[in-house]
């Protein structure tokens, strides 16, 4: 199939899953519940919604400021207000074409910058690597933190088949068992990457896993490993205070703390993928982990939206504003260079 039939083949496949999920999120709303929905926002104090741009706004700065750290290797510093201004504008290109963004920054560095971009590309394949191990951190943190909420189903599986209440021996077999299935499912699997190595599918997720692996190992050629460890909890840290935030800025959610935010923090996170910007799946799956907390279905709804919305229009008008501060900033340095 064609490169570009299939790139549009795969927005038109994200866009509509954006599109069925805003549509499941709201399309069943009746006046009632649009009325509670209402209701929770005019009783929010959206003061407290500045901080939570201001701190993602942190984030994405720590974010540029990591991203400059992996092009040292390389030779290259650029200007750290570039690479920020570049981040920013790829996420609002995100929001439209799913990886686009990616792309654009690269660009955007270098044109203005003059780094090569098919150096970037492996800086890029690093960032997502080190971001898909702290999501999986931030998973088993907030399961082992708070099974008995959102873990309850697996805990019960894992109860049944670890803990029956039978002899020591018996579940040390269990546990024996459990963990050679485990290493016959990972032998499978690469016995599976040897004899298949010929389809193309099985040659791109080899791809994919080395990239990933690469991208967790290229922290050994960086001088600041210790700033960049440093940028990579901020970030996160910084993801998980303006939910938090967040929740203070509604009535209804106020009450809740850290354990339901890692949870959203999760959760949303996995929206974001899903769809370009998290569009209907960030606000659904957050209204979803909240009603594990008790809160009911519209007021989970009235607070994965507010959340949603106030990061979509903070890419929007800071993406623009970089958009077009970019060529400004960029003139007023060679005017000084020259």
């Amino acid at each position: 199939m064609n490169k570009r039939i299939r790139s549009v083949l795969q927005y038109l496949l994200f866009a509509g899953l954006a599109v069925f999920l805003v549509w499941w999120s709201l399309g069943t709303i009746g006046h009632s519940d649009w009325l509670d929905i209402k209701g929770a926002w005019l009783r929010s104090d959206f003061r407290l919604l500045v901080p939570v741009i201001l701190i993602l706004l942190l984030s994405h700065f720590s974010r540029a400021v990591r991203w400059k750290m992996l092009m040292q290797p390389l030779g290259y510093r650029p200007s750290v207000l570039n690479v920020f201004m570049a981040v920013l504008v790829s996420y609002i290109i995100n929001l439209f074409v799913p990886r686009l963004g990616e792309v654009a920054k690269c660009s955007i560095l270098n044109r203005y910058e003059k780094v090569p971009t098919d150096k970037l590309v492996g800086t890029v394949v690093a960032e997502r690597a080190f971001d898909l191990v702290c999501l999986a951190i931030v998973f088993t943190i907030t399961f082992f933190l708070q099974v008995d909420v959102i873990g309850d189903y697996a805990a019960t599986l894992l109860g049944k088949l670890f803990n029956r209440g039978g002899s020591l021996g018996s579940r040390i077999i269990t546990w024996s068992i459990a963990l050679l299935v485990v290493i016959g499912f990972f032998t499978l699997l690469r016995w599976a990457f040897r004899k298949f190595a010929h389809i193309s599918i099985v040659q791109k997720l080899k791809e994919i896993l080395r990239n990933i692996w690469h991208g967790l190992t290229s922290i050994r050629d960086l001088q600041q490993k210790g700033w960049f460890i440093f940028h990579t909890v901020l970030i996160w840290t910084c993801y998980l205070a303006a939910i938090r935030v967040g929740m203070a800025a509604m009535q209804e959610t106020s009450m809740y703390g850290i354990k339901a935010s890692l949870s959203v923090l999760c959760m949303g996170s996995v929206g974001m993928i899903v769809t370009p910007g998290g569009t209907g799946a960030y606000p659904l799956l957050v209204q979803e982990t909240m009603m594990l907390y008790g809160l009911t279905e519209n007021m989970g709804k009235a607070f994965g939206w507010l959340l949603w919305l106030v990061q979509f229009f903070m890419v929007v008008v800071f993406g623009a504003l970089c958009l077009l501060l970019l060529p400004v900033f960029n003139r007023n340095r060679q005017h000084e260079k020259s």
